[in-house]
């Protein structure tokens, strides 16, 4: 259950294709994440699998069935919004148990789905208030506990994060996590937040203008994007690209490396620049990093207690093992 494959699907709207043709693969039980920048097609592909939007062309299947023309509620998959979309006059257990309700679901069958869903989301003493009585987290809980009671192939997710503060973005980022190991079920989740892709994914799909840059397991696309499009997306804070002379050294148009690969000192190194911004972060400091003759602002990720201020003469040593090297086409060289 939950296997999911597309097959040279496009989606165009009039004369726009926002989706190229497209093939991908969804196995059994995966917690994939679609990612990428605001308007590259993360969410419309999501509303193609789901149903919400018609193919232009091409076909999906789920779990070895044709399910392009297939209407979203036979496709047997749960979507849980951005927006909560609770029933302000219900009460908890009433919000959770209305698609089984719809459904004719069996009175005895619907009180034990509501059970299982409450005690793997922590509702349980909440079954009886109304969502104004609730926090943003449980409401999006109470969201997830409707999705859970019809038991889905699949669980869609999309940007379900976006509307909480980042304490709660954590919180429930963990929460969804533990959950899927506890179900088991195939999920798939849409969101611009790259953290969020690279702590909760088992495999990542980076997207940009419809097209698909890379698909593989998180740490995969970390170490070996396959292009600069990739290489700066992922890792936080993004990747420092040198072009110029300093590339051609390492016969590359563009060399990519991380802010966590560079050392930095006060005395010697490889590159010399001026510190700008120093964040402090407690256990990290970004320091960024100017007049360096390599880019316009070089990022450094260092130890949390280095005492560098602005104004700061450093110099910066690259690990060389880590370094990422680009055509000018923008694709990895190996």
């Amino acid at each position: 259950m939950g296997r999911i494959h597309l097959k040279q699907v496009t989606k165009a709207f009039g004369d726009v294709q926002v989706i190229p043709p497209l093939d991908l693969e969804i196995n059994d039980g995966e917690f994939v994440v679609f990612v990428g920048p605001s308007g590259c097609g993360k969410s419309t592909l999501l509303r193609l699998i789901a149903g919400l939007e018609d193919v232009s062309s091409g076909h999906i299947e789920i779990d070895g069935k044709d399910a392009t023309m297939v209407p979203p509620a036979k496709r047997g998959l749960a979507m849980v919004f951005q927006s909560y979309a609770l029933y302000p006059h219900m009460s908890v257990k009433k919000n959770i148990a209305f698609p089984m309700r719809m459904a004719g679901v069996p009175q005895d069958e619907q009180e034990r789905r509501i059970a299982n869903a409450a005690a793997a989301l922590n509702l349980t003493d909440y079954l009886e208030r109304r969502p104004g009585q609730l926090s943003g987290g449980q409401r999006q809980r109470v969201a997830i506990g409707r999705a859970i009671v019809r038991e889905p192939a699949a669980f869609l997710f999309d940007e379900p994060l976006s509307n909480l503060d980042a304490a709660l973005r954590v919180g429930m980022r963990l929460e969804i996590s533990e959950l899927h190991n506890r179900l088991a079920t195939t999920m798939i989740y849409v969101t611009h937040d790259q953290v969020e892709a690279m702590t909760m994914a088992d495999k990542i799909v980076v997207l940009q203008a419809g097209l698909i840059e890379q698909v593989g397991a998180p740490l995969e696309l970390y170490s070996r994007p396959r292009n600069k499009f990739v290489a700066g997306f992922i890792g936080s804070p993004k990747m420092n690209f040198i072009e110029g002379p300093t590339a051609a050294e390492h016969n590359a148009h563009t060399i990519g490396v991380r802010p966590e690969h560079i050392a930095v000192s006060t005395e010697s190194g490889t590159w010399r620049g001026r510190v700008g911004v120093a964040e402090h972060l407690g256990s990290d400091t970004f320091i960024h990093v100017h007049d360096t003759g390599l880019a316009e602002t070089m990022t450094i990720r260092a130890d949390g207690e280095v005492g560098l201020r602005h104004g700061d003469t450093v110099y910066m040593t690259p690990d060389l093992s880590k370094l990422h090297k680009f055509d000018a086409k923008g694709l990895r060289i190996e």
